[in-house]
């Protein structure tokens, strides 16, 4: 059951916006499968782990610290996986185990990902509001 989760006020990011003229990165390894950066995309340094990010889902779901620190201020609906497989995000695909978490930024479902169990729970927490 997807439940509304909010990201730990603790746990802000490094991002740098592409904002150059090019025609975006053809392809990069991460998750598993092929993703892709398009400009005006994110660069984002979550703790050590460096992924992009696409540019409508981070104006979304990004407030801004200080110059270079956001933190992720919009809510998320996540439920745990009962099986391994894999989610469509908007740069690639994303493989997952049993037991990690796909998560979307919209209630409905929509601008998913996935997310290893233990990396989720310290990154998240129930949302009281929601």
């Amino acid at each position: 059951m997807r439940q509304r989760y909010r990201r730990r006020p603790d746990q802000a990011v490094t991002a740098v916006r592409l904002a150059l003229d090019f025609d975006g990165f053809l392809a990069y390894r991460k998750w598993g499968h092929e993703q892709r950066a398009q400009a005006g995309d994110w660069l984002v340094d979550n703790g050590g782990e460096v992924y992009t990010v696409a540019a409508d889902s981070f104006a979304r779901s990004y407030r801004e610290l200080s110059p270079g620190r956001w933190i992720k201020a919009a809510p998320v609906w996540a439920e745990r996986a009962a099986r391994a497989g894999s989610v469509a995000t908007k740069e690639g695909l994303t493989a997952y185990q049993a037991g990690d978490w796909l998560v979307s930024n919209g209630a409905d479902g929509s601008d998913a990902y996935a997310i290893a169990a233990a990396r989720f729970e310290q990154l998240y927490e129930l949302d009281s509001e929601g």
